[in-house]
């Protein structure tokens, strides 16, 4: 005799499923942050196909250009850049595109009437230099409410990032893995291809407290702050591993998974360090934090940072809060040490 099956056992839930499960628990909401995920989630699908595609169709390598922060653009920068605009302008609600490739923000003059509105800001291919070696890239993404109190775009985009409704990643690797969070924990998704869908794989996914592992660009040790260079000292002397893909998305992945810390510290070249802010420090300062973990610009806590440029740069230090918080004592030494 055979057990009856238990259809609730292991549920098949789908990105778009989640959204409107969410969507449901939530009595004031529109809908317009689904469409917004849903735009999302379709510009991930393509860009996941692009690169599976990128040497067979010739769009590995540079673009010939340099973007707004002095670095040279790469072929797949553009074409992900432009997918993600394009789908996300025709989408109702949304005010506000910024994206890390280009000078100033997008507004979205045919939504100025929309009661409620959001920004979006994103990375759209982080950790490009990747791609001629098929190392992994990823998307990082970050939505606000549009701010319809002043007539200047400025005002809506930089926000806090404590203010964030929702924010993400997609990380293009062995398989398309989207992360997301809308302010009640972190989901998980993965892109099934043979049906064209992300299925949820974690819900409610949770950081490691410890983890004996850091992430940071230790070719950058000399120039590096002398907190920064202790902490390496400290973590070499007790065991630790080291792990750098060069790419964030991937190094907070696994950071997100496994615990340990991801820092990018300043340095000489780039003494506020060399994140962005908006597109790439703050909605993975969300995703760590509502995972259960901590997100520290050396100094206090990221999301709590006004920001004054829209490209602004910022030192990073996030991932399992035990782990932080020993890279914190060394950044800021206790009086009690100071003392002795």
């Amino acid at each position: 005799m055979h057990d009856s099956v238990d259809p609730t056992r292991e549920e098949i839930v789908t990105l778009q499923t989640h959204v409107l499960q969410e969507k449901r628990r939530q009595a004031d909401a529109s809908g317009t942050l689904s469409w917004i995920l849903s735009a999302l989630s379709i510009s991930a699908k393509i860009i996941a196909a692009q690169l599976r595609r990128a040497r067979l169709e010739n769009v590995l390598g540079a673009a010939g250009a340099e973007n707004v922060q002095g670095e040279q653009q790469q072929k797949l920068d553009v074409i992900a850049n432009n997918v993600l605009m394009r789908a996300l302008g025709a989408r109702d609600g949304v005010m506000v595109l910024a994206s890390e490739e280009a000078a100033e923000p997008v507004v979205i003059t045919e939504n100025h009437g929309q009661e409620r509105g959001y920004c979006v800001l994103f990375d759209p291919l982080d950790g490009s230099s990747n791609l001629d070696v098929a190392g992994g890239v990823g998307t990082i993404f970050s939505v606000l409410r549009h701010d319809r109190r002043s007539s200047r775009t400025e005002d809506s985009v930089l926000q806090p990032g404590d203010r964030q409704v929702a924010a993400g990643y997609v990380f293009y690797g062995s398989s398309t893995v989207l992360v997301l969070t809308t302010g009640e924990g972190v989901d998980m998704f993965v892109l099934d291809t043979s049906i064209g869908a992300f299925i949820r794989v974690e819900r409610g996914l949770k950081i490691p407290a410890t983890g004996r592992c850091y992430s940071l660009n230790e070719g950058n040790r000399q120039s590096f702050p002398a907190g920064y260079r202790a902490y390496l000292d400290w973590a070499q002397q007790n065991g630790y591993s080291s792990r750098y893909v060069g790419a964030m998305v991937a190094d907070v992945h696994r950071t997100l998974l496994q615990g340990g810390v991801f820092m990018y510290p300043p340095t000489e070249k780039a003494p506020q360090g060399k994140l962005r802010l908006l597109y790439e420090a703050n909605p993975m300062a969300m995703i760590i934090e509502q995972a259960g973990g901590q997100a520290s610009d050396g100094t206090g806590r990221i999301l709590e940072v006004q920001p004054t440029a829209l490209h602004q740069r910022t030192p990073v230090v996030l991932g399992s809060s035990a782990e932080v918080a020993r890279v914190m004592e060394c950044l800021v030494p206790s009086p009690e040490a100071g003392a002795a």
